[in-house]
C-alpha cells in the first residue's frame, strides 16, 4: 500500500509538472511585425493616388498601419538615382522620421504632405516608407513617383525664317497642371546694321485671351514682322508663365531676310 501511494504521488507530481510547463508556454506570445497597406502617393493638391507629382507642388502619402506593438517610429525616404540635373537645378533627396504622438500608438493611419522643391530635376524617385514598433520589428514598402515639371510644352512647330513685310507662324501645345496664367513672346536682336530707311525691330507682347486658365490648349499665333525691320537673326523667347508662377521657355531664333 505504501508503494502504490508513493507511485501515485510522483505520478501527480509529474501531472503538476506538465501543466505548468505548458501553461509556461502559453504565456509566450510572438508579436509580427507591423502591417503597411494602402500605401498611396500622388499629387497633393487633388490627395491623387496616381503616382506623379509636380516640382513647386507637394506630393500626398498615407497609409494603414496594423502594429500588435506600439509604433516607435516611421520613416519615409524619397530620392532618385543618376537624374541629370540642369541649369537652376539642384538635386533632391527627403527623408525624415516622423515621432508625432498621433503615430506612437496602435494602428496609426500615415498621413503627410511633402513639398518637391520646384528646383528638384524632374524624373522618377524612389519612395520607401519603412514603419519599427517598440520591440524593434519593423517592414517597409516601396513605389515610384514621376515628378514633373508643371508646364510643358510639346509639338513646337515655329518658322525660323520669315520675310519682313510679312508675318511667322507658330504653334505648340501646352500642358499646365495649374492653369495658364499668360503666354509672352519676345523678339530681339543685338548689332544689326540698321540701313536706310529701316527701324530697328523689337517686338514683345503677352497673349492671354484663349489662354488663361486653360489646362491643356493650343498655342497658335501669326505675328507680322515690319517690312522696315532690319535683316538678320533674332533672339525669340517664349514663356509659358502659369497660375502659381511657374514658367516654361522655348528659346529660339529667328531669321529675318529681305
Amino acid at each position: 500500500m505504501k508503494l502504490n501511494m508513493k507511485h501515485l504521488a510522483l505520478f501527480v507530481l509529474a501531472g503538476i509538472t506538465l501543466s505548468s510547463c505548458n501553461d509556461d508556454d502559453t504565456d509566450v506570445i510572438v508579436e509580427e511585425a507591423p502591417l503597411i497597406s494602402n500605401f498611396e502617393f500622388g499629387e497633393g493638391s487633388t490627395h491623387g493616388d496616381e503616382q506623379v507629382a509636380y516640382k513647386g507642388s507637394d506630393i500626398h502619402l498615407e497609409a494603414e498601419i496594423v502594429a500588435e506593438a506600439t509604433v516607435s517610429s516611421i520613416t519615409l525616404d524619397i530620392h532618385a538615382h543618376d537624374l541629370e540635373v540642369g541649369e537652376g537645378e539642384e538635386e533632391w533627396h527627403f527623408e525624415q522620421e516622423f515621432t508625432d504622438e498621433s503615430y506612437l500608438v496602435i494602428n496609426p493611419t500615415f498621413h503627410e504632405h511633402v513639398d518637391v522643391p520646384a528646383t528638384a530635376p524632374a524624373g522618377e524617385y524612389h519612395i520607401t516608407l519603412t514603419v519599427t514598433d517598440t520591440n524593434g520589428n519593423s517592414t517597409e514598402v516601396e513605389g515610384h513617383i514621376q515628378v514633373l515639371d508643371p508646364v510643358t510644352t510639346s509639338n513646337l512647330s515655329i518658322d525660323e525664317s520669315v520675310a519682313r513685310g510679312s508675318d511667322f507662324h507658330a504653334e505648340f501645345l501646352i500642358e499646365a497642371v495649374h492653369g495658364v496664367h499668360n503666354i509672352t513672346v519676345d523678339i530681339h536682336a543685338h548689332g544689326l546694321t540698321v540701313g536706310e530707311g529701316e527701324a530697328e525691330w523689337d517686338f514683345e507682347q503677352v497673349f492671354e485671351e484663349g489662354y488663361h486658365g486653360e489646362t491643356s490648349v493650343e498655342f497658335h499665333e501669326h505675328i507680322d514682322v515690319p517690312a522696315t525691320a532690319p535683316v538678320g537673326e533674332y533672339h525669340m523667347v517664349i514663356t509659358i508663365e502659369d497660375e502659381e508662377g511657374n514658367i516654361s521657355e522655348i528659346d529660339t531664333h529667328l531669321d529675318v531676310t529681305a
